[in-house]
């Protein structure tokens, strides 16, 4: 229970506050725990600001049940980039942020977030690569990066928004690029 009252305190902070000016002390005191009680889950508060961000973001990008492997890809980055362009969003792009001086909220993030949506995309890749939908050959870490990198590219450099055309575009060029039925009229 007290675990998620921390991190509900944690969301409702962030609503009004950036992670830099967030403190353990503002977060013991919202959710009515003492520092000692968060140190027992928590190294820091990057580490509860991303447990934060996993329970709210990870249901709502899973992928579905899709036809064809390209569409389970679009429908789903589709999601992860209307996550991305709200509240969410900026708090990734916080954490990524922090992550430049402090390494381990990094590969905090990549262990708790990063390494389980990439796996769950390489198994959606593999299974295309099973049923011939994407190339027999196709290096799946490659593949991820080249549907789900300019995503992040543009959350983190801001040069162009995050909006719905690109939501549907990127997607669906991405899955053509590593598309079997694409390359078979080269």
């Amino acid at each position: 229970m007290a675990r998620k009252a921390i991190l509900e305190a944690t969301v409702r902070l962030l609503e009004r506050m950036t992670l830099q000016n967030l403190a353990i002390e503002c977060i013991a005191r919202e959710a009515g725990v003492g520092k000692a009680t968060i140190y027992r889950w928590w190294p820091n508060k990057a580490a509860i600001v991303i447990d934060a961000f996993f329970e709210e973001v990870v249901p709502r990008t899973t992928f579905e049940k899709a036809p064809t492997a390209a569409e389970a890809i679009q429908r789903q980055a589709v999601r992860i980039m209307k996550v991305l362009n709200g509240r969410q969003g900026r708090i990734v792009a916080q954490i990524i942020a922090e992550g430049q001086n402090d390494p381990t909220v990094l590969e905090y993030f990549r262990s708790m977030f990063l390494r389980q949506r990439r796996a769950a995309a390489g198994e959606i890749i593999q299974a295309g690569i099973d049923s011939g939908e994407f190339l027999a050959d196709l290096d799946i870490e490659l593949a991820i990066d080249l549907i789900y990198g300019p995503m992040w590219y543009r959350l983190l450099v801001g040069h162009q928004p995050l909006d719905r055309a690109f939501a549907e575009t990127l997607p669906r060029l991405a899955t053509a690029a590593i598309s079997r039925q694409k390359h078979a009229t080269d």
